[in-house]
């Protein structure tokens, strides 16, 4: 493919996206598909011959299509969103063109420097303490992963190395294994699973705190536990909290927890992955409060920010507990400015060493929809979640489990664990819609996330009536 056949070919391909997002509301939005569905329609090895483009378009609705979940469908309510805008898609074409791979500022100067400009611009937005900016001269900064999961497991890392590197200059005697096997991390029984993965892959142990009857951390629980290790001769090094849980997006508090944190020499990470972007709201903002305790925050611009994935912000109050912790610099790596105080060299912040031109998306939307535009995007979600909770309210056959605070219901018909795991099979077997479930304590509920960009106070109202009719039609088997 040449120039000149991609400019005709990239032209068909920006028609055939915009068709099916046009036209995404028509397509079921779980596919009808067994595991290994795909296998048996394509070759078992690569052809030997170039194939025409025609062929591989014609096989992306006869192959591909089919075995896709259409996570932007109006319909799609599980989970929480994953983030997609015509101005990102822009992006990400241009980011795929110049094909850079930023691991340092000598890679491409302005992969590096767009991306510390923009997590600025959004730290901003945020209201971040200044302390967790870069601007000229700062102590912190903020950068971009690929998901909350390497944040929490890149904070956990550092803070890890943070830890026994003081320990061992005070006690010097003291070995790296000795020190791991006492290290401990806490975060709340509502935590992200990746919370213990990290734990896993970092060799720690974690501990799950009890939370509240909101389902939020608190301080006496966790004070309680780090007593409790403490006079076992454990060291506490690390706490997640959490901003907007999976399950039923709880907040634990972490005006009370911080302070802790600080008290005992602890790292603080915050993981708000989900309702992170709902804090460039004013009316939101209160939700980050007690922030300026946190040494580290994350959360997912490519969850409701219009930022497609991968794009996930993490801000530290100090660059270098990462740089030092996570820092490799070979000769073939160095180049003549790295020593000048910017932020040069991002490999240093991260896993891997490779990085993609990612602040592309986010200076392409957040020029396109301007704050006020994403504002507005994000009050529309809030606006129709709460749309659909007056609707379950209005059905004494339900309940509302958790409070309603960003685009997330969680609901259940009033009954038995069974009745409730019956109907959500009824509902994703018809394919209109799709949901998942969560449990909280005993009880097995339902979830109900407002996701789409296009969707509409239609698409809720018809959700809730194609709900209210599997209801029925359950209610009636069961005293049948």
């Amino acid at each position: 493919m040449d120039s000149r056949e991609f400019r005709r070919r990239g032209k068909e391909m920006v028609d055939y996206i915009a068709d099916y997002l046009d036209g995404i509301e028509g397509r079921p939005v779980y596919p009808d598909v067994e595991p290994g569905y795909l296998r048996a329609l394509i070759p078992t090895t690569a052809p030997q011959e170039p194939e025409t483009y025609e062929d591989i378009i014609r096989d992306i609705e006869k192959i591909i299509m089919p075995g896709v979940t259409h996570w932007h469908s109006p319909y799609f309510f599980a989970y929480f969103p994953t983030a997609s805008s015509y101005p990102a898609m822009l992006a990400d074409m241009l980011c795929g063109a110049i094909g850079c791979i930023g691991f340092s500022w000598a890679a491409s100067p302005a992969c590096t420097e767009l991306e510390t400009v923009m997590m600025d611009w959004l730290g901003k937005m945020l209201e971040l303490p200044e302390a967790f900016l870069a601007g000229r001269a700062g102590e912190g900064g903020g950068v971009i992963q690929g998901s909350a999961s390497e944040a929490t497991l890149v904070a956990l890392l550092a803070a890890r190395t943070k830890m026994i590197r003081q320990l061992q200059a005070a006690s010097p005697e003291l070995t790296q294994a000795a020190l791991m096997e006492k290290l401990v991390a806490y975060t709340s029984d509502q935590a992200h699973s990746s919370v213990e993965r990290a734990g896993l892959i970092g060799g720690v142990k974690i501990k799950a705190i009890p939370s509240d009857g909101n389902y939020s951390m608190r301080a006496a629980a966790l004070r309680e536990a780090l007593e409790r290790d403490k006079a076992a001769g454990l060291i506490p090094f690390f706490v997640v909290v959490t901003l907007g849980t999976t399950s039923c997006c709880s907040f634990d508090n972490l005006l009370e927890v911080g302070p802790i944190c600080n008290q005992e020499g602890v790292w603080l990470h915050i993981d708000a992955a989900y309702a992170g972007s709902a804090f460039i709201c004013p009316e939101f903002r209160y939700l980050l409060n007690g922030v300026e305790f946190a040494d580290s925050f994350n959360f997912n611009p490519h969850k409701w920010l219009l930022v497609n994935f991968d794009c996930s912000a993490m801000w530290v109050k100090k660059r270098t507990d990462l740089t030092e912790a996570f820092n490799m610099d070979p000769v073939y790596l160095r180049h003549s400015h790295q020593d000048s105080g910017e932020q040069t060299c991002l490999r240093h912040w991260q896993i891997p060493l490779g990085r993609r031109f990612r602040s592309l998306k986010m200076w392409f939307v957040f020029r396109m929809y301007g704050v006020k535009g994403l504002q507005a995007y994000i009050r529309k979600h809030v606006k129709l979640s709460h749309e659909f909770e007056s609707l379950v309210r209005q059905d004494p056959r339900f309940e509302i489990c958790t409070e309603v605070i960003l685009g997330l219901v969680c609901f259940r018909l009033k009954g038995s664990n069974q009745l409730n795991e019956t109907l959500l099979q009824r509902i994703n077997s018809a394919k209109k819609i799709h949901l998942v479930p969560c449990r909280l304590r005993d009880k097995f509920v339902l979830r109900f996330a407002v996701c789409s960009r296009t969707v509409e106070s239609a698409h809720v109202q018809l959700a809730w009536e194609h709900i209210r009719d599997l209801a029925s039609s359950v209610l009636r088997a069961e005293k049948e």
